[in-house]
C-alpha cells in the first residue's frame, strides 16, 4: 500500500512539473511581448489624442458645420466593435470584455464587428448578427483597422444603426487594465469643457482658423481617418491588454505550481520514510519470530 501511495505522488509531482514548464514559458512569451506592445501603445497615443482634438475643435468651434456623423438621431439599433483576444488563459481578460459588451446591449440582436478568436466565438455562437471579423488581434494592423472602421461607417451612412461602440481594453499598467466602452458614431463632443478661470480666458484663448476650402470638407477628411485610428488604437491598447494579463495569470500559475511540488514533496517524503519504517518493522518482527 505504501509503494502505491509513493508512486502516485511521484506521478503527481511530474504532472505538476511539466504544467509548471508549459506555464513558465508562456509567461517569458508573454512578458517579451508585453514589451513591444507597451512601447507601441505608448507611441501611438499622441497622434490618435491629436486626431480627437482635431475634430473636436473643428465641430464645437466652427458656426453651422454639417457632417453626416455629427447628427443626433433616433436610437434603433447600434453596432459594437468588440475586440478580444486571440487565445485563453489571460485570467478575466477576455471575459470582462465579452460580459461588459452585452451588459451594454438593449437585447435587439445589434451588429457586431469582431476582432480576435474570442469575440468571434463568443458572439457567433450565440447568434448575434456577425457583420464583419478579424480572427487575430496581433495581425490586426492600420489596414485592416480600417477596414473595420469602414465597415462600421457604411453601416452607419445606410441607417442600419444609428450608433457605433467599440469595446477595448486600456492598458494602464503590466498589472491593471481597464475594460473601455467608448462612443464612435456620431460624434460627441463636451460642449461644457469651458475654462473655470474667466480672467485666465481672453490669454489662452485659441485664435480663430479658418478652414479651407471649408470645414464640412476638413470634416469629411478627417473623420474616417479619427474611425479608423480610433479603432486601430483601441487593437493596440488591447493586444497589450491581453499581454499583461497573460503574463500576469501565467506567474500566478508558476507560483501556484511551486506552492504544490513543495507541498508533494513532503508528502513524497514523508510516505517514503513511511515505508522505510514499515520495512524495518517488518524484518524486526521476522527476525523475532525466528527465535
Amino acid at each position: 500500500m505504501a509503494g502505491a501511495g509513493i508512486k502516485a505522488i511521484k506521478t503527481r509531482m511530474n504532472s505538476v512539473e511539466s504544467t509548471k514548464q508549459i506555464t513558465k514559458a508562456m509567461e517569458l512569451v508573454a512578458s517579451s511581448k508585453l514589451r513591444k506592445a507597451k512601447d507601441k501603445a505608448e507611441s501611438t497615443r499622441p497622434y490618435f489624442s491629436t486626431l480627437y482634438d482635431s475634430v473636436k475643435d473643428i465641430a464645437q468651434n466652427t458656426r453651422g458645420v454639417k457632417d453626416d456623423f455629427l447628427k443626433q438621431r433616433e436610437v434603433k439599433n447600434k453596432c459594437y466593435i468588440v475586440v478580444a483576444g486571440d487565445r485563453g488563459l489571460a485570467g478575466g481578460y477576455n471575459s470582462n470584455v465579452l460580459k461588459s459588451t452585452v451588459a451594454h446591449m438593449d437585447n435587439k440582436q445589434e451588429k457586431v464587428i469582431t476582432i480576435g478568436k474570442k469575440a468571434n466565438e463568443f458572439f457567433s455562437k450565440r447568434g448575434y448578427d456577425v457583420v464583419n471579423s478579424m480572427p487575430s488581434v496581433e495581425d490586426c494592423g492600420y489596414n485592416e483597422s480600417l477596414e473595420v472602421a469602414q465597415s462600421a461607417m457604411d453601416l452607419y451612412k445606410k441607417g442600419e444603426v444609428d450608433e457605433v461602440y467599440m469595446v477595448y481594453t486600456k492598458f494602464l499598467s503590466p498589472l491593471v487594465q481597464e475594460v473601455k466602452l467608448v462612443k464612435v458614431l456620431p460624434l460627441v463632443f463636451d460642449n461644457n469643457e469651458t475654462i473655470k478661470d474667466t480672467k485666465k480666458e481672453d490669454s489662452v484663448r485659441k485664435p480663430r482658423v479658418q478652414y479651407l476650402p471649408s470645414a464640412e470638407a476638413v470634416l469629411s477628411y478627417i473623420i474616417p481617418k479619427y474611425v479608423s485610428g480610433t479603432v486601430y488604437g483601441g487593437v493596440i491598447e488591447s493586444f497589450a491588454s491581453e499581454q499583461g494579463a497573460r503574463r500576469t495569470a501565467m506567474e500566478s500559475a508558476t507560483d501556484n505550481a511551486n506552492e504544490m511540488l513543495s507541498k508533494l514533496e513532503l508528502s513524497y517524503n514523508r510516505a517514503r520514510q513511511s515505508a522505510v519504517t514499515q520495512e524495518i518493522t517488518e524484518i524486526v518482527g521476522g527476525v523475532e519470530a525466528l527465535k
